[in-house]
């Protein structure tokens, strides 16, 4: 009898032990929960390396889910989970803060970046992008690979060049629309199409490809790559994950990608 009552006794301090351990550890949900940043398709480069330096940093890691601006608007739009959120353009900003999805008072303005006509690396020539000048002749029966108009901002941009150049009307019917500007730069890199306009920094960034012109700031709206957190966010790590990427401890690897940072 006395060797049941020590046993239980030892089972009952066992259990409370193993009770109360429970109680400080954290779950695995919290041990596992990482930060989640939705990013336009051109800030991969860039933000991996970011991202990596926050990780050595601090010890977090950073989940990044990278497509076009418009794609992880609607995402977001639909509930996805994230907890930052970086566009290539204004636009889709404005889209997710009209729907209240963002916290306004995180938002600012990134980085800025521009465009170029690229063309396969062994093939590329300079052209003067000027006023009128005759990419149609250039593209002959190839397609001139860009962002999607409609939605992606590099194709935006790209379309609003064109048409203040005088040059959109005669090529198109030629465009191969891509659902992402990184799409766009390959279609040029494996040589399916003999042009593209994409971001700088995507062009440096494909050793396949060559920038054989630049396209004049004054042609087209200034692309600007906006950040906030979004509203439903509920890791503790955003804000200083923002301020992170507003910091010169970032600046540098937007820099190298050819971003220029905004103060």
């Amino acid at each position: 009898m006395q060797n049941r009552r020590q046993w239980m006794k030892l089972a009952t301090a066992a259990i409370a032990a193993l009770w109360l351990g429970a109680a400080v550890l954290p779950t695995p949900a919290e041990a596992a929960e990482k930060l989640t940043v939705f990013a336009a398709a051109s800030l991969k480069d860039a933000l991996d390396a970011a991202n990596a330096a926050w990780a050595n940093e601090n010890g977090k890691e950073v989940v990044a889910s990278y497509a076009a601006s418009g794609a992880l608007a609607k995402q977001i739009e639909n509930a996805a989970p994230a907890d930052i959120f970086i566009s290539a353009d204004l636009d889709w900003m404005d889209y997710v803060a009209k729907k209240n999805l963002i916290k306004a008072d995180s938002r600012t303005n990134l980085l800025g970046n521009r465009i170029v006509l690229v063309a396969e690396k062994d093939k590329a020539k300079p052209v003067e992008i000027k006023q009128g000048f005759d990419l149609a002749t250039l593209l002959g029966d190839g397609k001139l690979a860009m962002g999607e108009p409609k939605s992606v901002p590099a194709g935006k941009y790209a379309m609003a060049a064109l048409e203040k150049l005088g040059v959109w009307t005669s090529v198109e019917t030629k465009v191969a629309g891509a659902e992402s500007v990184r799409a766009a730069l390959a279609l040029v890199s494996r040589g399916e199409a003999p042009y593209g306009i994409v971001y700088q920094t995507d062009a440096t960034a494909d050793k396949g490809v060559a920038i054989v012109g630049t396209f004049p700031a004054d042609s087209h709206p200034p692309i600007i790559y906006p950040v906030a957190i979004l509203a439903e966010s509920k890791n503790p790590d955003a804000t200083a994950y923002l301020d992170f990427l507003k910091s010169d401890k970032a600046a540098g690897f937007f820099t190298a990608q050819g971003f220029t940072v905004l103060k």
